[in-house]
């Protein structure tokens, strides 16, 4: 019999929603493979967590965010690319957490996720910051597309290209923070690459790029939540092959366009 907690229910979706979302703009400013990189960050923070007893997603969550701080700080200073420094803090994330985690049977779900209930605060946690994601992408989509194509002009119209930089990478790290508790570690970037790269092969606009890439996170984690019931599998991997399907779906008509 499936039985789904409904907090957890509520705030997978809505998580995978602001995931399809974020996906989209990483796609477009080549960050997809950051994703993947930047959620290891949160490995120290987590390991400390379950080190001292307490809420490893809390730990995980305080490594994100001062990662995140890093991440802007070295790239004003440096003017080195954002996939560059991330690449950085990912190899010493993962050193420093390979040290803090004592036993292998708490790397499970934390590298693979799962979906063990979801507790009243976690719930009132991530509910706010996922509409929050939605909003801020929603809201700044246009702008955030102009000072992808070129800073210049994002200034000659008076956008706040420093403000929406930073905005945006704490946009990209609060998607990781909520994604960690279904996806895991290891997996939590796929779902920030593969709805936008399925969406990109279909896509003709901004806006029907947006709707796909959250539809297929949606769904994804819809059918991953079941399949993992059903199945008895981990949840992570679950959801990543169901996105993977859509992907090889998409990708068969924009291959036939392009013959």
């Amino acid at each position: 019999m499936i039985s789904i907690d409904p907090y957890s229910f509520i705030l997978a979706e809505l998580t995978a929603i602001a995931l399809g979302l974020v996906g989209s703009f990483a796609l477009m400013r080549r960050m997809t493979l950051a994703g993947d990189a930047f959620s290891h960050v949160a490995l120290p923070g987590i390991g400390l967590a379950l080190l001292y007893s307490l809420n490893p997603v809390l730990g995980g969550a305080l490594a994100l965010i001062l990662g995140t701080l890093i991440v802007w700080r070295v790239e004003k200073l440096s003017h080195l690319n954002t996939e560059a420094i991330i690449g950085v803090l990912f190899a010493v994330s993962l050193a420093l957490g390979a040290l803090a985690f004592e036993e292998a049977h708490e790397l499970v779900e934390t590298l693979f996720g799962g979906i063990t209930p979801v507790s009243v605060y976690e719930f009132l946690f991530g509910v706010p910051i996922a509409l929050f994601v939605i909003w801020f992408i929603l809201k700044n989509r246009h702008a955030l597309v102009l000072s992808l194509i070129s800073k210049d002009l994002a200034k000659s119209a008076a956008l706040p290209t420093g403000r929406l930089q930073f905005l945006f990478l704490v946009v990209f790290a609060l998607t990781v923070i909520l994604g960690m508790k279904f996806l895991g570690v290891l997996l939590m970037g796929s779902l920030i690459i593969i709805p936008a790269a399925a969406a990109r092969n279909i896509a003709k606009n901004l806006q029907t790029m947006l709707a796909i890439s959250s539809g297929v996170a949606f769904v994804s984690v819809l059918s991953g939540m079941f399949a993992s019931q059903l199945f008895a599998v981990e949840l992570g991997p679950a959801i990543i092959i169901i996105a993977s399907v859509f992907f090889i779906a998409t990708l068969i008509p924009h291959l036939a366009r392009k013959a």
